[in-house]
């Protein structure tokens, strides 16, 4: 059989379901284990989407919600929900935010900022930039998952592994920028003649996981690999929402118009975008990390 017919063949498979339950199927033993192996977990975030009825939990098994000895998750699970409890309640009690029907998003945001030190008296929603990041998560989180208890502690851990990834930013940036040099050199150049890309919030993209910059219901396959510990894949996906918006970018002149650009891009261009950015960085070898994968607290 020729390799054409075997892509071709591949591809009818994954159209018609079959590739998805073999994966749902892999999945499905890989839960099963005693004790779970994380790292074969993660190993299939890497390779694979993780199917939707299992993303939560596998999700909390890679960022440390729950550990890999399942006979002791419910305990776990008890005391996350009390002390998301206890928090909850603290806000009553501090009156903030001061609007009692403000969104869940705001509350989780100021949840995080007493456990953060970081609350202040004059507490803003959009001032606050602290939390700006963990905002946009608990936002993307809200639209794919109903516990709040299992999103807020989702949302904490993927924050405390950023915030310990910050010291690499300028690496992530440097291998945007090698990176965009060497798939459109000609539009890289143009971006740095103009001093456009230097002046593009990508820390900002990196800190929030590009949540509330791309269509939520696309990046997800992203948060995949980065619950499976690759971080640098947020190279990659700037790379490629660039390179695939080049032809209106290089009529915009400030970064701000670039900004607005990409975040106002169609569903469908942005599942475009990130298939992309799956493709290229398992075509480089689908590197893990920037560094060894953070540890959550």
């Amino acid at each position: 059989m020729s390799a054409e017919e075997r892509n071709f063949r591949s591809i009818y498979y994954e159209k018609v379901g079959f590739k998805s339950v073999e994966e749902k199927k892999s999945l499905e033993m890989l839960l099963k284990e005693r004790p779970l192996d994380l790292t074969k977990l993660r190993q299939f975030c890497l390779r694979f989407t993780v199917p939707h009825a299992y993303r939560s939990y596998v999700w909390k098994l890679l960022l440390d919600v729950v550990p890999r000895l399942v006979h002791i998750h419910d305990f776990i699970m008890s005391q996350r929900k009390q002390e998301f409890d206890d928090l909850y309640r603290t806000l009553g009690v501090l009156r903030i935010p001061p609007d009692e029907k403000a969104p869940k998003s705001e509350k989780f945001m100021a949840m995080w900022l007493i456990l953060t030190g970081n609350l202040t008296f004059n507490f803003n929603i959009g001032r606050n930039e602290h939390g700006l990041g963990f905002l946009a998560i608990v936002k993307c989180l809200l639209h794919y998952f109903d516990d709040d208890v299992d999103i807020f502690w989702i949302a904490r851990r993927l924050c405390e592994n950023i915030m310990e990834l910050k010291r690499d930013f300028p690496k992530l940036i440097d291998a945007t920028h090698h990176l965009l040099e060497k798939e459109n050199p000609q539009f890289y150049k143009i971006l740095m003649q103009n001093g456009l890309l230097e002046k593009l919030p990508l820390d900002q993209w990196f800190d929030c996981c590009f949540a509330g910059v791309l269509n939520e219901n696309c990046i997800i396959k992203i948060w995949d690999k980065i619950c499976g510990g690759s971080y640098k894949i947020l190279a990659y996906l700037a790379t490629v929402t660039l390179t695939t918006l080049s032809h209106k970018i290089v009529n915009l002149s400030d970064a701000n118009s670039i900004t607005q650009c990409i975040q106002n891009i169609p569903e469908e261009t942005a599942d475009i975008i990130v298939n992309k950015t799956i493709d290229m960085w398992q075509h480089h070898g689908s590197p893990l990390t920037v560094h060894d994968r953070p540890k959550a607290i």
